[in-house]
């Protein structure tokens, strides 16, 4: 997790902090040289007016000085530290230090229930699709462990019925007469009839969608209002990667989903 220049991101951003902070201080020290300037001339304090005009001269070349050094020792390569991966590394690290279990699977970083992509070219992540610039290794970790605290925003309930419309257009499209035997139909299918318009699956990703499915799974929400009841039944589908939805669980493991269906119930 280290750049060509051998530091992370987070010890990088850590010495500059520092160094912003020992010009932080150069600059209070010019303020109260400028203070004290302020107050010599109000009152005509001659023998202060010089004294503190020597000292604000001396507090801007150390202030010049220091923020140099800032400035020269921010020498990261950000450029091939994420072009080459080494973010979503160290972010995993750091989960794995601050007791957060961060998994990287499939170009995106899995912390349950939230899905993260790495944008290389705008050096920002996306959380759940939210555009998160602060991306200090630690910082963006603490804000994964709040959000874990919060109560998921995932519906199940309009999450189903959403499913169940998506599948009973599915069914149809094979046979109307079907819908009463309670077809397999594979997930796949439900996502791309989900993301029809234009656009829509880059919205709405192909991972979103599984991570939905099985946070559905464990809901315990099982049944629509019309008392459909759903199945995620497994199959020989399961072997064929391309025909699967995959989902990396709170616990690290890949959960793979092949096909849905729908028992209707006594309401309909």
């Amino acid at each position: 997790m280290q750049s060509s220049d051998g530091q992370s991101l987070e010890q990088a951003l850590a010495k500059t902090e520092a160094d912003v902070v020992v010009t932080l201080k150069a600059a209070d020290a010019i303020v109260r040289s400028l203070r004290r300037f302020r107050t010599a001339a109000k009152v005509g304090n001659l023998r202060e007016l010089r004294s503190s005009v020597e000292a604000v001269e001396k507090g801007m070349a150390a202030l010049r000085q220091q923020f140099a050094n800032a400035k020269e020792g921010w020498t990261f390569d950000e450029e091939s530290y994420f072009a080459g991966g080494l973010y979503s590394r160290e972010i995993v690290a750091v989960g794995r230090q601050m007791d957060v279990s961060i998994f990287e699977r499939d170009d995106r970083l899995y912390c349950y229930p939230v899905l993260i992509k790495i944008s290389s070219s705008d050096k920002a992540v996306f959380v759940d699709k939210k555009r998160e610039t602060r991306i200090r290794p630690s910082v963006l970790v603490s804000r994964l462990r709040e959000l874990q605290r919060k109560p998921p925003l995932f519906r199940p309930e309009a999450f189903l019925e959403a499913l169940y419309k998506a599948y009973s257009k599915a069914v149809a499209m094979r046979g109307k007469e079907l819908l009463q035997m309670a077809p397999v139909i594979p997930l796949v299918d439900i996502y791309d009839l989900l993301t029809l318009l234009p656009g829509q699956a880059k919205e709405y990703t192909k991972q979103e969608f599984a991570r939905d499915i099985y946070l559905l799974h464990r809901s315990g929400v099982d049944s629509t209002k019309g008392g459909a009841k759903v199945r995620f039944p497994s199959s020989t589908g399961t072997k064929t990667p391309s025909r699967t939805i995959g989902v990396i669980t709170e616990t690290g493991e890949e959960k793979r989903y092949y096909g849905i269906s729908f028992i209707k119930g006594s309401k309909e």
